[in-house]
């Protein structure tokens, strides 16, 4: 069983634009690091009208979203776990029964990864903002992450546990189950 031990961080903004800022920082670090292929990411954005977006994303191309095309990532997953109606751009997330499947099982892996404890906390504290920023990474870049995000409000984090193999192997499934 290959189970990495990763940290979720979710930071609170007054803007979009503060937000994706920092995810440029986060990409940056991780760029600079040779390590672009260690986290995901997620901007979020909260309308007016109460509606969840994913306004901008970056999924590792060696996790199990880039690899099936989906491209969709454990900090999409946490997203969707959190905000089951989140959508895309213009679109609702799960847009094809494949897609959708993918999505779930994605989704499904990122929350057995933290207690319900934990996703209450995240869920509640990313409400708070007008914008939110949800980094996966690596546990040992955790201190460079969160001091990338400083335009936040407020950084929360908590470990997430991720069993890569199975989480191939049930997004590969969905895939083929949802053609």
């Amino acid at each position: 069983m290959a189970i990495d031990t990763l940290i979720a961080y979710v930071g609170v903004y007054d803007s979009v634009a503060d937000a994706e800022a920092d995810y440029q920082l986060v990409k940056d670090l991780h760029t600079e690091a040779g390590l672009i292929d260690g986290y995901d990411a997620a901007v979020v954005e909260h309308n007016d009208a109460g509606k969840t977006k994913i306004v901008k994303k970056h999924e590792t191309p060696t996790r199990v979203g880039g690899v099936l095309g989906g491209g969709m990532g454990l900090a999409t997953g946490l997203v969707v776990a959190l905000f089951p109606f989140a959508a895309v751009g213009g679109g609702l997330l799960i847009g094809t029964t494949a897609g959708g499947a993918i999505l779930g099982a994605v989704a499904g892996h990122a929350a057995a990864g933290m207690s319900r404890h934990d996703l209450k906390d995240l869920g509640e504290h990313l409400d708070a903002g007008q914008a939110g920023l949800v980094v996966v990474a690596v546990a040992d870049m955790g201190a460079k992450v969160e001091h990338a995000m400083k335009r936040a409000e407020k950084v929360q984090q908590k470990q997430l546990q991720a069993d890569t193999d199975e989480l191939e192997r049930d997004a590969a499934a969905a895939s083929q189950s949802g053609t």
